[in-house]
């Protein structure tokens, strides 16, 4: 029986995401949630009896027509049009994984009870999660401001019996998901489709996974380069720990102190080496691995502040009587975060590929290409110009997104983050250093060939023995395409952090 992660208001941590994700764990209320939830939404509807004055999207129009009031009995029609409206994605279909988590944030950020949302709409929220049913959400369509409106959107269109959902690999329109377990469509109240709508589940979604990817990545990196620099008869005096000492950044002390365990017990570091100074790809690991690490951190620090945030608007505080309409939905941090990730990863990449290149080029008695009789054979030579070509489109995708804003809401909401473009590019960048990762840690191990019989440090021995029993070594041509499917799924499965504990 899977296990079961109350939603409350208590923090969530990365770590706790990462567990509930790939334990397959549902998701519940806590009773305080429960209750949090219930009086936003009877004070909201205690007010709105009350009210003498619009409020902003409860009986208001949106956006520039803010100022146009709507009648009582045409709230919840207001709300469902919304809801129908804003459905204007379009582009690539976002990845079932961050679906998921879409409906997981978005049940968090309900959940602290400044929304004023029926308790029945999140629990069909968390009914959609807990029963792997995943709304068919679209890549492009958001500003990142104003919340996440036509991936949210999406999202939502079911709950009213509209859109399309996956199910057990089905794609169902969304009435028919309802048929299937005898639901009915959800009726939105007052404010609900706007508190749906609103709110940064898209870019946090996206965000949240990249960092977890790349937190995984970050122990291959290392890995991997050491494996490199064992491979290239490289020297390990750049990472003791006197150098970092002075230079103390603390994700490049991590990075050479990981590095430097890896290489404990080589007996290709006992082998006297002819050079002073090896080229900065393989010197400089820490320097640049660690300075990602520090921008993964800072990345991180930013996803679990958001996603223990309420990203609504307007936002509701029973206890203080009070109904604001702010910003909480502007991705000004995401969106600077998701840029900033995106050039860390980038270097992790980039860094990798001059190592590869450095490693075929027939340097320090290895054969070009690693490969015997190179010219008949052209053995490694094109997975470097594959990853070549890898990490000349993350510079691309690097461009900042965050720069840009474009005035939308006839000018009412004139500065947006681009934020959702800063995370699709993110989630690109991110599977493209996994790649060219793979094809560091294919040549990496190909050029360990011919330096046997000597043996790599234990740790480092047992990646490559794990490594051989999935990828065999290249004795002559062979298309190698395959070779660069099974390293990369490799890199996803792999225990790399196991190897540093």
């Amino acid at each position: 029986m899977a296990e079961q992660h109350l939603i409350s208001p208590a923090p969530f941590t990365l770590s706790q995401m990462d567990r509930v994700l790939r334990s397959g764990a549902t998701l519940a209320l806590s009773e305080e949630a429960e209750q949090l939830i219930g009086r936003s939404h009877q004070y909201l509807h205690q007010k709105l009896k009350e009210a003498t004055k619009p409020v902003y999207g409860i009986n208001t129009g949106f956006g520039s027509l803010c100022n146009t009031t709507i009648s009582s009995e045409n709230l919840e029609r207001l709300q469902q049009n919304l809801v129908m409206s804003h459905a204007c994605g379009t582009g690539a279909e976002v990845p079932a994984e961050v679906v998921k988590l879409m409906l997981l944030l978005k049940v968090q950020s309900l959940a602290y009870g400044h929304s004023g949302v029926q308790l029945s709409t999140v629990q069909r929220l968390l009914a959609f999660y807990n029963r792997d049913i995943y709304p068919v959400v679209y890549q492009q369509g958001s500003l990142g401001a104003s919340g996440d409106l036509a991936p949210l959107a999406h999202l939502c269109l079911p709950l009213l019996g509209l859109g399309e959902v996956t199910f057990q690999d089905f794609r169902l329109k969304g009435k028919d998901v309802l048929d299937i377990f005898s639901w009915e469509p959800v009726t939105l109240m007052a404010k609900e489709g706007l508190a749906l709508l609103n709110g940064t589940q898209f870019m946090t979604a996206y965000g949240i996974m990249i960092c977890l990817k790349a937190r995984r990545l970050s122990f291959a990196a290392d890995a991997i380069a050491a494996l490199s620099l064992e491979a290239f008869e490289g020297l390990s005096d750049p990472f003791l720990p006197y150098i970092h000492q002075v230079r103390p950044h603390p994700g490049q002390q991590q990075s050479a102190a990981r590095i430097l365990g890896l290489l404990q017990g080589s007996q290709m570091q006992q082998k006297p080496r002819a050079q002073v100074q090896d080229p900065y790809s393989f010197r400089c690991v820490p320097q640049v691995h660690g300075a990602s690490l520090d921008a993964l951190a800072y990345a991180e620090q930013v996803f679990t502040t958001e996603m223990n945030s309420v990203t609504d608007n307007p936002n509701v505080f029973p206890e203080e009587d009070l109904i604001l309409s702010g910003g909480n939905f502007h991705g000004q941090p995401l969106a600077l975060a998701l840029d900033f990730l995106s050039i860390a990863l980038a270097e992790w990449g980039s860094i990798s590929e001059r190592r590869s290149f450095q490693l075929v080029s027939g340097q320090r008695g290895l054969p070009q290409f690693l490969i015997q009789e190179p010219g008949l054979n052209s053995g490694f030579m094109i997975p470097q110009y594959t990853a070549a070509s890898i990490v000349s489109q993350n510079k691309q995708l690097c461009t900042p997104a965050s720069v840009d804003s474009i005035v939308s809401s006839n000018g009412q909401e004139d500065h947006v983050s681009m934020g959702a473009n800063a995370a699709t590019k993110g989630y690109q960048v991110v599977q493209n250093v996994e790649r060219i990762l793979a094809i560091e840690l294919m040549t990496a191990v190909q050029a360990l060939e011919f330096r046997r019989p000597l043996q790599t440090s234990p740790a480092l021995e047992k990646l490559v023995q794990a490594y051989r029993s999935q990828v065999a070594p290249l004795n002559q041509d062979r298309v190698l395409q395959p070779d660069i499917d099974k390293s990369i799924q490799f890199i996803q499965q792999y225990p790399f952090a196991d190897l540093m504990a």
